[in-house]
């Protein structure tokens, strides 16, 4: 494809340095340095302008494009980028990243003709606000096409060795010592495997009891550190689910634009986050959940190890780089994409799903599920479909009204069935290949 990147910063360099790979990729951005650390590590053509001024498109103007993104931080930088561009460049399909939530309830995206638009804002917040009906769990992923869910649990320190016999849901994936695997049919789970469990939510809620002992069964109190967009945005989806909120935040003009944006439905601190006994004059202590929103994987660290110390027993830390993902994991800290990778993911997942088949990615990443939804009408309806090839390191799944049978030879397919396929992302190619060739 021909791909067109508004945008070098986090978001858009991720974006152009995975999909230069395989396919055409035209950056655009003001910013010289940016676009010289983008062309002097990938295979990419620069173009130097500012997005919103139409001389900058006077390089591409008459040219095609399969896909024009537009990443910016700004939403107003992305609306006229993309509406330039529609103008100037034929363009078949446009993505947008978007801040401001007034534009996910307007008509303004389909007035411009955008195929989509993603608010990683509102992903990392309902992310976080998701843990309250699962609060044993680290993670939770719904599906477009089943009900089924993906939850993330980690096994206890003190578990020696545990047995468990699946139904209604299977292990798909494991994360031990900081590496995810596909486990096979007798790999035993280990104390601190943080598993990937999916299927029905009733027993693996009910096993989520047994495994992960720390954590609260009922989450009440939360405390958010941030008192930024992110932070505001978090500390409103959880009074939205009556929650009781505190927001601990050091700089006192961003602690009065979140009493101003919370409208006194959550207490404001400012408190510098390094003052000792900050927990104990505040009673933070007592909560059953506290979030790190800031935009520094560092400090979300030591105030999701301070939280843990003063005996909150659930720290959740917002994840804004990759490099401290593992990190996060092998601490006990739960851990959630903050905004910048939420959009990338988010983008990477809109392109690759196609109207039959959707793939989300989980794990920080190093694993991905594929779904294909068999529709009225489909060539596959009463055929039988066999396995892939390397089946020890793919497990794959036919959803029949909500019930999960694994494919281990030859099955056949209903119309409304799913199949599913789970993966290291290392393999994706040859699943992908696997999945569409059905």
């Amino acid at each position: 494809m021909d791909i067109i990147i508004a945008g070098a910063g986090r978001v858009g360099f991720n974006l152009a340095r995975t999909l230069c790979v395989t396919h055409n990729v035209t950056v655009i951005d003001r910013n010289r340095e940016a676009l010289q650390r983008l062309q002097e590590s990938l295979d990419i053509l620069p173009i130097h302008g500012d997005i919103e001024d139409p001389e900058t498109y006077r390089k591409l103007m008459d040219r095609e494009s399969d896909l024009f993104v537009a990443v910016t931080d700004l939403d107003e930088a992305n609306l006229i980028s993309t509406l330039i561009a529609d103008d100037v460049i034929e363009v078949d399909h446009k993505i947008i990243r978007l801040r401001n939530e007034f534009f996910a309830k307007s008509s303004i995206r389909q007035k411009l003709g955008i195929d989509d638009a993603v608010f990683p804002m509102r992903i990392t917040s309902q992310t976080v606000a998701t843990l309250l009906d699962y609060p044993k769990a680290n993670n939770v992923k719904h599906f477009k096409y089943t009900d089924l869910k993906l939850l993330s649990v980690r096994v206890g320190s003190d578990a020696e060795k545990i047995d468990i016999e699946p139904d209604g849901f299977a292990i798909v994936g494991i994360e031990r010592e900081k590496t995810f695997f596909i486990p096979g049919p007798n790999e035993p789970v280990m104390a601190n495997d943080l598993l990937y469990l999916f299927g029905d939510e009733k027993p693996i809620k009910e096993l989520c009891l047994r495994l992960e002992r720390e954590a609260p069964a009922v989450i009440e109190r939360c405390v958010v550190f941030g008192g930024g967009d992110l932070g505001v945005s978090i500390a409103k989806a959880l009074v939205e689910r009556g929650k009781d909120v505190k927001l601990v935040e050091k700089d006192i003009r961003l602690c009065r634009r979140a009493e101003e944006s919370l409208e006194g439905e959550a207490m404001t601190i400012n408190c510098k986050y390094g003052t000792v006994g900050l927990f104990e004059e505040e009673g933070l202590g007592y909560a059953d959940m506290m979030v790190a929103a800031t935009d520094n994987d560092e400090y979300n660290i030591i105030k999701s190890l301070e939280a843990k110390e003063h005996g909150i027993r659930k720290v959740v830390a917002v994840n804004n780089e990759m490099e401290y993902y593992n990190l996060m994991h092998s601490l006990g800290i739960v851990v959630v994409r903050g905004p910048k990778m939420s959009a990338y993911n988010a983008i990477m997942e809109s392109i690759y799903s196609g109207g039959v088949v959707t793939e989300r990615r989980f794990c920080g990443g190093k694993g991905i599920v594929f779904l294909r939804k068999i529709f009225p009408g489909s060539e596959l309806i009463g055929r039988s479909i066999k396995p892939p090839k390397r089946l020890k390191e793919v497990k794959c799944f036919v959803v029949r009204d909500n019930r999960l049978t694994a494919i281990v030879e030859k099955m056949d397919v209903e119309e409304g069935d799913v199949v599913a396929a789970f993966c290291r992302a290392d393999i994706e190619k040859s699943v992908k290949e696997w999945i569409y060739g059905l």
